[in-house]
């Protein structure tokens, strides 16, 4: 018996007849010792107070150290147990997209692919799920984002999602074909929306191994019964002042400049991908996400509303509405994955 589902998500283009333009994540230089920004990038935050039940947060929530990104194209020895994919996994996902409470029109993106099958051909699911957060003028954002999303996700069924169902054998590395992916978005945001740029988060999943390409301050977290963890790292002028010890954790809330980004897609002609791969365990949850909600919702309620709701899509509906119930003041864009 055969089993074929493909959901393709929506792009949000919520626009308001209202002119306005939302605050420009602007790019600074990527700086190595010090950081002198120029510009400023705003982001947006969280929501309301769902019932769930309860759960014992672990004491690594919030405390997960960031892991050191791979550079693209950088090749790296994976570890034994990353060398090979299995299907005795199940994945379900949600998604959910708001413009908030502040915003006239929503610049974040929010797409997703997935395919899963049993047949003979013992073909291994494939999904690809992408956040973009997009700046610039009234409407440049939101093409930006839309036009990264649309790209990434073509890109990747083009070049691995087709050879897989045609029974291709030498399909290329998925972690290059990620970065690929990103190169393109960025290069399609400079030819067709100057004015515009985005961050972005893209997931590629095959069998039980998720692959990860990130460039700006929207984030993946990877949730288990035991922990919390922020794989990807932000790409913000405080976050470098953190790792250069020019701040502590507690002084980014009231930093004048904590919404510069130093990188993101349609800046320049070139883009640094960082690219990262985790094997997903059984009961565990891939959360991607825009700033507005990570900004506005604790890592505590992250991880309660993820782990506590069976149904994805409603874990999704609970932490956008948790945003929008602490200030939304920005857009929110959240993707879950359910891996059971």
């Amino acid at each position: 018996m055969d089993l074929f589902r493909k959901m393709f998500g929506k792009t949000s283009e919520e626009a308001s007849d209202k002119e306005a333009t939302k605050p420009q994540k602007s790019v600074t230089p990527e700086a190595s010792e010090t950081v002198s920004p120029t510009d400023g990038h705003i982001s947006d935050d969280e929501g309301i107070d769902p019932t769930t039940q309860p759960v014992s947060i672990p004491p690594s929530v919030s405390k997960a150290p960031l892991p050191k990104p791979i550079n693209d194209y950088v090749t790296q020895q994976l570890a034994s147990d990353m060398l090979s994919t299995t299907n005795s996994s199940f994945i379900t996902f949600g998604q959910s997209s708001d413009v908030g409470l502040v915003r006239s029109n929503n610049q974040d993106a929010t797409m997703s692919f997935f395919f899963t099958s049993t047949t003979a051909d013992e073909r291994p699911d494939f999904g690809v799920f992408i956040v973009a957060d997009g700046m610039g003028g009234h409407h440049d954002g939101e093409k930006a984002s839309a036009l990264t999303a649309k790209t990434i996700t073509q890109h990747m069924i083009q070049n691995v999602y087709l050879p897989i169902l045609t029974g291709i054998d030498d399909v290329p590395p998925i972690a290059e074909m990620m970065v690929a992916a990103v190169q393109k978005a960025n290069s399609e945001i400079i030819k067709h929306v100057p004015e515009g740029g985005t961050t972005v988060t893209a997931v590629s999943v095959l069998g039980d191994l998720a692959y990860i390409a990130h460039v700006g301050d929207s984030r993946a977290y990877l949730i288990t019964k035991d922990n919390l963890e922020q794989i990807t790292r932000d790409h913000s002028l405080v976050q470098r002042l953190i790792e250069l010890d020019q701040i502590t954790q507690d002084e980014v809330h009231d930093h004048p400049q904590k919404n510069v980004l130093y990188r993101a897609l349609g800046q320049n002609d070139s883009v640094e991908v960082d690219i990262s791969t985790r094997r997903l365990p059984h009961n565990s949850r891939l959360l991607i996400c825009s700033d507005g909600l990570w900004g506005l919702v604790s890592e505590k309620d992250l991880f309660e509303i993820a782990m506590n709701n069976q149904d994805p899509q409603q874990a999704c509906e609970k932490l956008v509405a948790l945003a929008s119930s602490n200030g939304g003041t920005d857009n929110i864009t959240v993707v879950l994955l359910k891996i059971s």
